[in-house]
């Protein structure tokens, strides 16, 4: 596959390029209030407002993991992209397997607009979705993000989220 993306989506009028060319990356923890209030990493704000003409992010369940995954708005085109090209995939084993994933990605997901200070305000029921209680850990993933409670990101099978949260708990001074 080429480097900028082309190919990716066959058959597609998409452009990639605004999303290959700001990848999230890195990770950061950051509070969370009694009202769910947080304040998104600068970098992440940075990607989000050059990717999309709005000033929020998506946040939606994660397919595998005990987690939240975020997005800016554009990426939803991609995203029913992918989507319906799975389902076309499966139509003859599995007619309805898309409905599951359908609902997953689309019925979960929140736009959630943040202030001029980059903070957010997360509902209650993304709260419980992520389990999200004083701590959210950021974590980039390329195209999407994760937002974790570094305290289950520390139980994870993936070494590389528990190495995450262990660091970034250890530089905050907050015991693992």
């Amino acid at each position: 596959m080429p480097a900028n993306g082309e190919g990716l989506l066959e058959g597609t009028d998409l452009k990639l390029d605004p999303v290959l060319e700001h990848f999230f990356s890195g990770s950061a923890l950051v509070a969370v209030d009694a009202k769910g209030r947080l304040s998104v990493p600068a970098g992440i704000r940075q990607k989000i407002e050059r990717r999309s003409d709005t000033r929020a992010i998506v946040l939606t369940r994660h397919p595998t993991e005990p987690c939240l995954t975020g997005f800016d708005t554009n990426y939803l085109r991609l995203l029913y992209v992918d989507n319906e090209r799975r389902r076309l995939a499966e139509e003859e084993r599995d007619p309805l397997a898309h409905v599951s994933r359908d609902r997953r990605s689309f019925g979960s997901a929140e736009e959630v607009p943040y202030d001029t200070s980059g903070r957010i305000l997360l509902t209650s029921k993304l709260r419980r979705r992520g389990q999200l209680e004083d701590l959210a850990l950021f974590v980039g993933v390329g195209a999407t993000f994760e937002l974790w409670n570094p305290q289950l990101a520390l139980k994870s099978k993936d070494p590389e989220i528990r190495e995450f949260a262990a660091e970034a708990l250890e530089e905050r001074g907050v015991a693992s």
